[in-house]
């Protein structure tokens, strides 16, 4: 296949859902050899955070001079930032080469009645990664959980290490109604004797996570328990930390702006922490990581004038983060441009979220599963005053900011999507009308 085919064929995947299990993976990995099996692995799983943690560590062992595989989802602009070596997505022509591979295995299996139905897009993706991976003779794959934990397409490998960030209320429909059921979804990626590295601090999440832990007996290191803390410290634009581990007192100053930075810097260190023993990894080299990771979309500053920030806020936690960082460090008058999926907490984000805003412009990105601005608008309508429709993103940014003027701000939020979206459309910055 060519590129063009290549992504005709993922959308035509990507269109037949979300299936849980593992037995398509397992499957489709063993007909190319189990190429997951050939390189160590961290799983880092969790409800936010995960991303940044991801290129926190990546980062973190490529300045130890290791040859690192990074995979994340969702991607921005091309699919094949998902799959990273260092700071290098994988090239077009290995995606198309990869991809073509798994479909000619997938429809072979197939016609063998050893699969029932095809791979999943994230399964297609994840198993594209890992052979890529291998092709790459990384010396360690780290790998974002997508959803949940348990069932999800990543947890097919036997880490050197699993990561669990954060848990909230996320994907009720898939992972469980409560915290509790949440986290323990979560807690699938845990293993008989691998440590684990857990940033929850909602009691209920960790306790659950805490146990499983135990009844697999694998190791359990909680980055925010006896005694270990995350010190902030506020300047005039954004946050410096110490992070205090059983063992040292780490400074930094992440260049990802936010104070969920600190602590998602926190997870990242304690787990080098664990790593170190076995992968020399140095003191000043774990601070230099946290203080150099780019990661796009989380509080970016795309534009100085006037002010406009890129979030992938989704979710009621991301949506917290985002307040704190807005009250705090950005000035008014404030727009807000948003869109989201149909199955988010829409109403639970907009209180966090539109009670900032002189107005929020409601629109959408190209996704079968986005919300359209009138159906934002429908569950939102205790904000009709402030709300505007322009359901087209090429015309709502520039709209946004010619509302907020030189002196205000400009807040583009509600999903990673959406951000990809602005990105695609505005690669230079050209937001003015």
């Amino acid at each position: 296949m060519n590129y063009k085919q290549c992504l005709e064929y993922l959308e035509h995947v990507q269109a037949q859902g979300i299936k849980f299990g593992l037995d398509n993976v397992r499957t489709l990995l063993s007909s190319v050899d189990n190429p997951h099996q050939k390189y160590p692995s961290i799983l880092v799983a969790g409800s936010n955070g995960k991303g940044s943690v991801c290129a926190m560590l990546t980062r973190i062992l490529s300045l130890h001079h290791y040859k690192a595989g990074l995979y994340t989802s969702p991607h921005l602009i091309r699919t094949e930032e998902r799959i990273q070596v260092g700071k290098n997505p994988v090239p077009p022509e290995s995606f198309c080469r990869l991809l073509s591979l798994l479909k000619e295995k997938i429809e072979q299996l197939i016609e063998r009645k050893k699969l029932s139905h095809p791979p999943t897009f994230f399964e297609h993706m994840t198993c594209l990664a890992f052979l890529y991976f291998q092709e790459q003779n990384v010396d360690m794959a780290v790998l974002e959980v997508g959803m949940g934990g348990r069932f999800d397409a990543t947890n097919v490998v036997d880490p050197a290490l699993s990561v669990i960030t954060t848990v909230s209320m996320e994907h009720k429909e898939f992972l469980g109604e409560s915290l509790s059921q949440i986290a323990f979804e979560k807690a699938g990626v845990l293993k008989p004797g691998v440590e684990v590295v857990c940033g929850v601090e909602k009691p209920e999440a960790y306790a659950t996570i805490k146990k499983r832990a135990q009844e697999v007996k694998a190791p359990f290191y909680g980055v925010f328990e006896n005694g270990k803390e995350c010190l902030v410290h506020r300047g005039s634009w954004g946050y410096s930390f110490e992070y205090r581990s059983d063992s040292h007192t780490y400074k930094f100053t992440p260049a990802l702006h936010g104070e969920h930075q600190g602590k998602n810097a926190s997870v990242a260190i304690l787990a080098s922490e664990r790593l170190s023993p076995n992968w020399g990894l140095e003191t000043e080299k774990i601070i230099q990581g946290i203080e150099t990771t780019e990661w796009e979309a989380r509080l970016e500053v795309i534009s100085r004038s006037p002010l406009i920030l890129l979030d992938g806020a989704h979710n009621e936690e991301g949506a917290l983060a985002l307040r704190e960082y807005i009250q705090n460090f950005v000035p008014p008058p404030l727009v807000l441009v948003f869109a989201v999926m149909k199955n988010k907490e829409i109403e639970k984000v907009a209180d966090i979220l539109f009670p900032l805003t002189e107005k929020v412009i409601l629109t959408r990105f190209p996704f079968h599963k986005s919300a359209s601005p009138q159906q934002i608008k429908d569950r939102t309508l205790r904000y009709r005053d402030r709300l505007l429709l322009e359901p087209e993103v090429s015309q709502a940014v520039p709209k946004a900011v010619q509302l907020a003027g030189e002196g205000g701000s400009v807040i583009i939020s509600g999903s990673l999507f959406l951000a990809g979206e602005v990105k695609k459309l505005f690669p230079r910055g050209n937001f003015h009308p």
